[in-house]
């Protein structure tokens, strides 16, 4: 399923690192930027969600709340939290419906594995509609924060 910006993000339910169920509709009122990421401890997702650590400010300030959702377990999600000193929420999404959902799910990745995240960044308004999509076959690839800043200050 692909999302479009102007749509209705597809409500979720997971759990956090800290073992809390986090549901997209508590984040109402504020905007959210969500960061679909393949695998923790992989060097390009490291690089990534250390990126918005260093900068949580700007997102604290753009009233953006920034949820990192992968595949991983929420135990696997907790060592990589702690070990990387994130200052924001990593959902588990094991059972992959959420990144299904959004559009953001490897059928094949690396290593024969089946069911990846793609990295992805969703950007929603305070009511929850889409106002930005990016959704990249490379893991590689880096989501253009740049142009995610801009819809984050024009929604503010």
């Amino acid at each position: 399923m692909k999302i479009e910006t102007g749509q209705i993000a597809p409500s979720f339910s997971l759990y956090d690192s800290e073992k809390n169920k986090i549901n997209l509709e508590d984040y109402r009122g504020k905007n959210v930027l969500i960061l679909f990421f393949p695998l923790a401890f992989t060097s390009v997702c490291t690089t990534e969600l250390c990126s918005i650590r260093d900068n949580i400010a700007h997102y604290n300030n753009a009233n953006a709340q920034v949820l990192g959702i992968s595949v991983d377990s929420l135990y696997t999600l907790a060592k990589f939290k702690e070990a990387q000193h994130l200052n924001f929420p990593l959902l588990s999404d094991f059972n992959k419906e959420v990144s299904s959902a959004y559009g953001a799910l490897y059928e094949q990745f690396g290593f024969d594995m089946k069911g990846v995240s793609k990295r992805a960044a969703f950007v929603l308004d305070k009511t929850g509609i889409v106002k930005y999509t990016e959704v990249l076959e490379k893991a590689s690839d880096l989501p253009d924060f740049n142009a995610i800043n801009r819809v984050l200050a024009e929604l503010n």
